[in-house]
């Protein structure tokens, strides 16, 4: 990838977040990485693109993540507090990519929507729920309903998808083991 694609990767990516998809143009992610619109549009044919271009290149680092985990070994209970841990140590910016691409769905056209949600799919979602899968047929989870089991750990992650909600929360490793435990054990007390 050139050294100007991937500059107008991260620029676009924090002006994403910052200002959403509508609130953004092509003129502002040009100007902010000083180049011409002209050169903008050599490497991204429109905005579309540019943000498909954002989300899968963060759904391949969180896909070698989640694999991480699993070459790590442990076992499910370890499984879970490392993809917690390595999720939430990201710069909050980076975990914002989860909450804008549910946000800015909407915004795509049907082919890259569909585009996305393979992807996301693939490398985000089943690689949850394969683990996941794996820790119950391992007799080390309860057995259960995958995609809910998956579904209730993304929904207990999802407030720290949000950068301006994470100012005052403890370090990511206190909050990923309690967020592990609350998972794994429940609220009850012994």
């Amino acid at each position: 990838m050139s050294d100007l694609r991937q500059q107008i990767l991260v620029t676009a990516k924090i002006l994403l977040i910052k200002h959403g998809y509508h609130g953004l143009s092509m003129r502002q992610i040009a100007e902010a990485v000083g180049v011409s619109k002209a050169a903008l549009y050599y490497h991204f044919k429109d905005k579309e693109e540019l943000l498909l271009a954002i989300l899968v290149a963060y759904l391949d680092e969180i896909e070698a993540v989640i694999d991480q985990v699993r070459a790590e070994g442990g076992d499910s209970r370890q499984q879970v507090l490392l993809l917690i841990e390595n999720v939430l140590s990201q710069p909050a910016e980076k975990r914002a990519l989860i909450r804008l691409s549910s946000q800015e769905m909407a915004q795509l056209s049907v082919p890259a929507r569909a585009t996305f949600d393979r992807a996301y799919h693939e490398k985000f979602i089943d690689k949850i729920r394969g683990l996941l899968r794996a820790g119950m047929d391992q007799g080390e989870l309860r057995s259960m309903d995958p995609d809910v089991a998956t579904w209730t750990l993304l929904g207990m992650m999802y407030p720290y998808f949000y950068p301006a909600h994470t100012a005052d929360v403890p370090p990511p490793a206190d909050v990923a083991e309690q967020l592990a435990s609350i998972y794994l054990d429940g609220m009850a007390s012994r």
